[in-house]
């Protein structure tokens, strides 16, 4: 079975977005990646991936104990479900600025375990001034990180987290700071 993790983009979605959001141009249009001038190996078109139920997390970052650490596996791709694309709604004011984020001890520990993608449901795993280093930080070790992810409560139903397939297809954009792409999760 498959399930497309990919936001739709509407005319309507777009007109909301460039109200709220001025970095539209460039690919981070909808779900894409942060590519920081680092180049999409085509090894990782297909990696196992995990997504994580942290959607009862409000109000703090998201955090080591948070998660099964344990079940991440080097090259994995990792998806963080916080419902906030679903509760917020992609475009607004508030998606932008007031989304969950990744504890910078998680955001270690998922380096140091050698994953190839941390994947989320929101515009960033830090915000505001941290965004473009840790983006920055994480492809310096050659992990990509997939901004705006949707329908990851599907792949996880009722479970606190699923392993799957990940496939993942960034355009071949060059010299562009985001990469739109497709990601579907296969069960």
């Amino acid at each position: 079975m498959f399930i497309d993790l990919t936001l739709e983009i509407t005319p309507e979605i777009r007109a909301k977005v460039q109200q709220n959001q001025n970095r539209i141009i460039g690919g981070h249009l909808g779900t894409h990646f942060d590519v920081m001038d680092k180049k999409f190996p085509l090894e990782y078109l297909e990696r196992d991936g995990i997504i994580f139920d942290v959607s009862t997390i409000r109000d703090r970052d998201i955090k080591i104990d948070d998660i099964k650490i344990e079940k991440i596996k080097s090259d994995m791709f990792v998806a963080f479900h916080s419902n906030f694309i679903e509760d917020v709604g992609y475009g607004e004011k508030e998606y932008f600025k007031e989304h969950p984020q990744l504890s910078k001890d998680l955001i270690d520990t998922l380096l140091e375990k050698n994953i190839s993608i941390i994947g989320v449901d929101f515009t960033g795993i830090r915000r505001e001034e941290e965004h473009t280093m840790i983006d920055e930080f994480c492809a310096e070790e050659d992990v990509f990180i997939v901004e705006n992810l949707c329908n990851l409560k599907e792949v996880l139903k009722e479970n606190s987290s699923v392993e799957f397939t990940a496939h993942t297809y960034p355009v071949k954009y060059t010299g562009m700071s985001g990469l739109p792409c497709r990601v579907v999760a296969e069960i």
